[in-house]
């Protein structure tokens, strides 16, 4: 009988063991995907009606700042029936179904990792339309968190060296290796990789608190702070052209936190001045009041007829990665 019992016991413990061993292989297999991409798991049927349309609404809206409108997440549809082996791999994912109960629930690390998948249900189409619409802001952050960290995953295999940002701003930064250090004086640095049929840029300088903060117009102090940048170290191609900020349309302006440290963040379109050159920029003004200053961290981009959602994205994980020492 205890021998019996021994056996039994040993046999539950191995299959528990397998259980476990296959469980952490699954959870270990690497995810796959672009960056910015997300599945969607729904009925071809619900795809192409209003609740295709409540998503494409939510997660393709147009990315601001941009010249030209570009969704926020590229999305890929695929019936249920074909979410299966290497499929289920995709690093980012939103499955659609019908319940009892309309809800969205988040899931990590299920069939692959890193991933994030959302679940959205509901008893009817009215419900799940609900559903999304109240759930979509909490899931467009979980995505772009998920996306910016795989981002910058991939760009840690190969960093650039920062040590003259170190000695110049104090300032450690994660670039890719392949960006070169353009321009290096007192006080500014320019960082460039050039792209098919264009460039992209970072700009690294530092300003007096006072400077952006002498009144309340902080959107039009930070703009003559670019434009007298741009005046000074980012001359166009033809003589008296420079870069500034477009004239006609004001940045995007927000309040956020690079290195649990107050910034604000404005984005928006860069122009020459005197000749037809333009792109997209993101600027993060640090404020670092041990040193009463704001430490700027600046990306942007030149690449005409050609998407720069993703190069905005690259240079706001350089960015985002800015400690100070």
């Amino acid at each position: 009988m205890k021998k019996s019992l021994v056996l039994l016991l040993s046999l539950v413990l191995s299959i528990s063991c397998d259980d476990q061993n296959e469980q952490k292989e699954r959870i270990l297999v690497d995810s796959s995907g672009n960056i910015n991409q997300v599945t969607l798991i729904i009925e071809n049927k619900l795809w192409e009606g209003p609740v295709g349309e409540a998503l494409r609404d939510n997660f393709a809206a147009t990315v601001d700042g941009l010249p030209q409108e570009e969704p926020m997440f590229s999305l890929k549809q695929i019936p249920p029936e074909t979410f299966t082996g290497f499929v289920r791999r995709n690093r980012s994912f939103i499955k659609v179904e019908k319940a009892n109960e309309a809800g969205v629930k988040v899931l990590n690390n299920v069939y692959a990792r890193p991933q994030t998948g959302i679940i959205i249900s509901g008893p009817d189409e009215e419900e799940i339309i609900r559903a999304i619409n109240e759930g979509a802001d909490k899931a467009v952050a979980v995505f772009k968190e998920t996306e910016m960290k795989e981002k910058q995953r991939r760009m840690g295999k190969s960093l650039g060296k920062d040590q003259k940002l170190k000695e110049e701003f104090g300032l450690s930064l994660k670039f890719p290796s392949i960006y070169r250090y353009a321009v290096e004086e007192d006080g500014f640095i320019w960082l460039r990789k050039e792209i098919t049929k264009g460039n992209m840029e970072l700009l690294i300088y530092e300003v007096p608190i006072n400077q952006i903060e002498k009144d309340t117009n902080i959107i039009g102090n930070i703009i003559k702070m670019r434009d007298s940048i741009g005046e000074a170290y980012i001359p166009g191609p033809v003589e008296g052209s420079y870069m500034i900020t477009e004239e006609a349309y004001a940045p995007y302006l927000f309040e956020t936190e690079i290195d649990g440290k107050f910034a604000y963040e404005t984005r928006g379109t860069w122009e020459v001045k005197n000749a037809f050159m333009a792109g997209p920029f993101v600027n993060y003004a640090i404020k670092d009041e041990a040193n009463n200053r704001y430490l700027i961290v600046e990306g942007f981009v030149f690449s005409p007829a050609r998407g720069k959602r993703d190069n905005i994205f690259e240079l706001d994980a350089i960015l985002q990665s800015a400690r100070i020492k």
